[in-house]
Order: C-alpha cells, then structure tokens, then sequence
C-alpha cells in the first residue's frame, strides 16, 4: 500500500519556487558587487605591492565564481522531472557544492605559496592603500553575508558561500589591523604572515563544506537529519506498530528524500496514519516522502494483505 502526498509536494513547490526566484535576485547583486570589487582590489594590490591584497582580491575572485556555481545550482535543484532523470538535475547542485569547495582548497594552495614565498623575499607594502582598500572589502564582504544571512538555512551552496563571505568579512578586518601595523611600524613581514592567516580562514570555513558534499554525493543522510529520532518519532505515532526500511537521502541540497515501510493494525486506518505520519515528516523538513503501509497480518490467507506484507522497499 503506497502513499504519497501530491498537495503537500505542490505547497512546498510553490514555496520552493518563490525561494528560488528571492535567492536568485540576492545572487545576481553579490556577483556584480563582488566582481566590480575584485577589480579594484587587484589594481590595488599591484599598486601597493601587497600580497595580502593580491592574495584577498584572488579569494573574492574565486568567490565571485562560487556564488555563480550556487547560483546554477539553485536552477538546476529547481529542474522538472524528465524521462531520464525523474529528479530533474537536482542531484547536480550536490556535485557542484563539492566543485565549490574543491576550487577554494585550490585557492588555498596558490596562498599559502605565495605566502611562503614571500617570507624569502620580502618588498615594500603600502600600508595606506592596503588600509583603504581593505576597509572598503568590509562593507562588501559584509554586505554579501547579510544578503545570504537568512537563507543560509535552506541550501548547502548559500551556507557554503555565506560562510566563505563571512569569513572574507573577519579576513578583511585583519588586513586593516596589519596595514596599520605595516604602516607605523614598517614590519613588512606581517604581510605575508595575513596571507597565511587568510588561508587558514579558508581552509576551516572549506572543510566542513567539502565534507558535507562528499556525504550528500555518496547519498549519506543530510546533516541535521537523525535517522534514530525520526524513526522513533514515527514509531511513537498512535497506530504504529512498527517501522523498517527506512532511507533517507538527498535529491538536492535545499531537498531531502524519504521512503520507509510502516506496519499499521488494519488497512482501514491507512489514511489517518499516513496524514500524520506525512505532517510529521514535513515538519521535520522532509517535503518527498514515499510511505508503504503494512498490516501486521502478514500470514493471512487474503491476496491484498499476503501482497503488503511482503512488499519491499526500493
């Protein structure tokens, strides 16, 4: 006995549709920002000859990029359904997130590098420049993480890249902090040495991400999603007698899957069972559920039951 609850996917399609069309419109203003920002940042890392800023002004570009890659991710987790990939192109948003983190773990890389590099070979910096333009790095940063801040919740990409332009935003302040030191003091070496500080932002801020999507790529169950509380959640519903085969998976990063085997007392109270079941799980942020209801007269002699109770999860 299968279910599947059409009203409730095409409530949370509707709802799905306007968060989309909001978060594009949040993207399209961070890119164009960031992009006009990561120009001048780098005439200004060459003018001042700062590897802080020339490093910074690469970050912000590869950014730039990840706020495109999570842009098409939000398309492409929005995909309809084909004849060959029933999920759309969702599953393409997971395998972009990883993509993501995998270009910033190679942005650290080039950083940390050069950092080094300039360790053995120190030259002159221009504090004021690096002061200015890096105050300048703080209200953009800061005004891309406040567009990202409210739907960070809801999406892999937008967490990842909030995080990257919170973390810019701190790294941004940092430079401040050391152009001032440069500039009064005359230590040039602190320039490299925020690089590097830089680098280890990044890579803390990358980790999670990078370990997230490999999870999500491997089907694993999302983060936040406990498949103990949610079996017994279920369980403990009036009418349960029990639970199995249950699976949890990604579809996207913003969606989360859901198929399981309930054992109920009699197949007259399938439709009470599995409208609560369904609103359970919907408000658990599971939206794409499959349920198959079982009586637990499995050995009776009645074609209907003996066909459920041996049904099998795909």
């Amino acid at each position: 006995m299968h279910t599947h609850s059409h009203s409730e996917e095409h409530h949370h399609g509707v709802h799905h549709h306007h968060t989309v069309e909001s978060l594009s419109a949040v993207y399209v203003v961070a890119v164009v920002v960031n992009l006009l920002f990561v120009v001048v940042e780098a005439v200004a890392g060459f003018v001042g000859n700062s590897l802080g800023l020339l490093s910074d002004a690469g970050h912000n570009l590869a950014d730039t990029f990840s706020l495109l890659i999570a842009m098409l991710a939000l398309r492409l987790a929005s995909t309809r359904a084909t004849k060959h990939f029933t999920y759309g192109y969702r599953k393409a948003s997971v395998l972009l997130s990883l993509l993501n983190a995998i270009i910033l773990l190679v942005a650290v890389g080039a950083i940390i590098v050069e950092s080094i590099g300039k360790f053995f070979h120190p030259t002159e910096v221009n504090g004021p420049v690096i002061i200015w333009t890096a105050t300048a790095a703080i209200v953009v940063n800061g005004l891309t993480t406040w567009l990202l801040a409210r739907h960070r919740k809801h999406d892999l990409n937008t967490r990842g890249a909030f995080l990257h332009m919170l973390a810019d935003t701190l790294v941004s302040v940092g430079v401040v902090v050391g152009g001032i030191i440069i500039q009064y003091t005359g230590w040039w070496i602190v320039d490299p040495i925020i690089g590097l500080g830089i680098a280890v932002i990044i890579l803390v801020g990358t980790w999670n991400l990078l370990a997230e999507s490999l999870r999500m790529s491997a089907d694993a169950v999302p983060e936040g999603f406990d498949v103990e509380e949610i079996t017994h959640r279920i369980e403990s519903q009036e009418g349960v007698l029990g639970v199995h085969h249950l699976h949890i998976w990604p579809i996207s990063t913003t969606e989360t899957a859901l198929t399981c085997h309930i054992v109920i007392p009699e197949a007259s109270r399938l439709e009470e069972i599995t409208s609560r079941v369904k609103h359970l799980l919907d408000e658990e942020g599971i939206h794409h559920s499959t349920l198959e209801l079982e009586t637990s007269r499995s050995h009776c002699h009645d074609r209907e039951c003996s066909s459920a109770g041996s049904s099998q999860a795909l």
